[in-house]
């Protein structure tokens, strides 16, 4: 064997030993599994997310080729939720998108060291799910859906629609992280719009069906359906009793309307869950929830549900819908 023979074993057998722990690494290294909260059912509430996953797409992660989403669904049950935040950690995911303070506060009550990224209503310093919005110092970080004077204009806009308007129903679900503080809030804007506010409160969803009858009996022809995991989750099943009493519903989000309240007015939900994929991107490269701001969205979206308001005999203005951002016919 002559000299330059041996001088490429040689250098073949080192750069065999160099390459070794990149090609251990690569066949090592595993595609990025992301667990999906939803409130209610998966085929409600997934289009409502999709901008979550369309957001993901335009950043680089596409489902089947560099992440994995691990859905689960909590059915609209306040009883499912510590099952299902105990199935969606325990599986140790990459990082947990919880679509709501209720969903995060489960999941964090089961883990403290995965990521979490959540969306909410609640007020997440309130509700115990971090520390400060601009620190959040645990494992969990998010948007902030800040309300505002959302309540205030919404009861405006609901005058609007509905000029005879005296009175109107108020659900709140008193499991909320944020309940007593949202209803001092609705109040105080249903004073402001000069409306009577006549509420009525729930612990078990099967109040409900009871409630919009009695709205119905006191002679109420809409109501609000305020922020709740459980009232979202099972938001058609609601609508539905709505119908049968002769309610209009008015709520905060646009998957009411797309559900059959007549009005929406909040925060564009869409740009929330596109600013939680940002901060799920930033996550998965590698940042701490602990070190991520919580994030505020400021775009406020008007809908109306044209078509439920004409089979409750309602008559939006045509001025009022064509200031709406989406109207459903």
């Amino acid at each position: 064997m002559d000299r330059m023979t041996r001088r490429r074993i040689v250098l073949g057998a080192l750069g065999a030993g160099f390459l070794a722990p990149r090609l251990l690494f690569a066949q090592a290294a595993k595609t990025p599994t992301v667990a999906v909260l939803f409130a209610g059912e998966l085929d409600d509430d997934e289009p409502s997310v999709r901008p979550f996953f369309a957001q993901m797409a335009r950043l680089g992660w596409f489902e089947g080729k560099n992440v994995v989403y691990d859905r689960h669904s909590g059915k609209g049950t306040r009883q499912y939720l510590a099952t299902m935040a105990s199935t969606a950690a325990g599986r140790v995911p990459d990082l947990i998108y919880a679509t709501s303070a209720s969903l995060a506060k489960a999941v964090l009550n089961e883990t403290d060291s995965l990521p979490v990224v959540f969306t909410t209503m609640a007020d997440p310093v309130a509700a115990g799910l971090v520390a400060s919005l601009a620190k959040p110092g645990r494992n969990a970080t998010g948007v902030y859906q800040v309300p505002g004077d959302a309540a205030a204009k919404r009861f405006q806009l609901v005058r609007e629609a509905m000029p005879q308007l005296k009175r109107l129903g108020a659900v709140f679900d008193r499991a909320a992280p944020d309940y007593q503080s949202r209803k001092g809030a609705h109040e105080r804007a249903a004073r402001a719009a000069g409306l009577a506010l006549v509420s009525a409160e729930f612990t078990n969803f099967e109040a409900i069906a009871k409630i919009l009858a009695q709205f119905k009996r006191d002679g109420l022809i809409a109501a609000e359906m305020t922020p709740s995991f459980a009232l979202i989750g099972r938001r058609l099943e609601v609508a539905s009793l709505a119908a049968r009493n002769g309610i209009a519903l008015v709520a905060h989000r646009v998957e009411w309307a797309e559900a059959g309240a007549v009005l929406t007015y909040g925060v564009d939900i869409g740009e929330s869950h596109r600013r939680a994929a940002g901060i799920a991107d930033r996550i998965l490269k590698g940042a701490k929830p602990a070190a991520v701001a919580i994030e505020r969205p400021g775009r406020f979206e008007l809908v109306i549900n044209h078509r439920a308001a004409l089979t409750l005999g309602i008559a939006i203005p045509k001025a009022l819908l064509q200031r709406a951002d989406r109207v459903i016919e």
